[in-house]
């Protein structure tokens, strides 16, 4: 694997003008809104899933590539890292090991990392969750890791299938994982909202008209064709 020496604390994608209150409005928005209104872009392979349900998570990815099985670019992840950053880390599908504990979640805190994605495992879950530092792994592993192998901070990966750019926006929450690439944000934010708003009227017809979602989403001639 290349190792890569990059100082990632600036990404030059992310716009100038996110806020962190535009971050809060997109993970209130929740991922399964964000990615619709998206055109159905940008979810993260289902099998990574949050170690409590309600954890959620929002920020901009800090992406690390490892070698599974080694987590020497965990530890220089978190020294690289600003207030923020969520962690995005391929580390190839491995789950036989834990390379990121409570130690590490500690460490991160303290950091103002905003929390970890990993295509990995993790151990000490239940210390994880009581610190509650948002984690979305493939797994949890008691087993350890080593401390030896160079990998890359702050390229672009390939997170289960989706890639993912260092300052890319992260979005998780229990109905899984959603990304949004940097230069794309406001306007994914905008069109989030507008389907919430949307939404918002299909429940206000719903209960005050007795509205049916097939006559909402204007489906009634397409049923009607197969005979309903």
């Amino acid at each position: 694997m290349t190792h890569t020496k990059e100082h990632a604390s600036q990404p030059k994608t992310k716009p100038s003008d996110l806020t962190d209150e535009d971050l809060q409005r997109l993970l209130k928005l929740g991922t399964a809104t964000v990615y619709e209104a998206q055109g159905q872009r940008g979810s993260i392979a289902s099998e990574l899933r949050p170690l409590d349900p309600g954890m959620k998570l929002v920020g901009t990815a800090l992406t690390v590539s490892t070698t599974p099985g080694d987590n020497l670019m965990f530890h220089q992840a978190v020294l690289m890292a600003r207030p923020g950053d969520v962690l995005v880390v391929d580390a190839k599908g491995f789950t036989d090991a834990g390379p990121w504990g409570d130690v590490l979640t500690l460490a991160a805190q303290q950091a103002g990392i905003a929390g970890l994605v990993i295509d990995g495992s993790v151990r000490d879950s239940e210390a994880i969750i009581n610190a509650g530092f948002p984690v979305f792994s493939r797994g949890i592993s008691i087993r350890g890791t080593t401390k030896v192998d160079p990998g890359q901070i702050g390229g672009t990966i390939n997170l289960a299938g989706t890639v993912v750019d260092h300052g890319d926006v992260i979005i998780g929450d229990r109905d899984g994982l959603v990304v949004v690439k940097a230069a794309d944000v406001l306007d994914s934010l905008a069109s989030a909202e507008a389907r919430e708003a949307k939404e918002e009227e299909y429940r206000r017809r719903i209960l005050d008209e007795g509205a049916s979602t097939a006559e909402l989403l204007g489906l009634i001639p397409t049923l009607q064709r197969y005979g309903w």
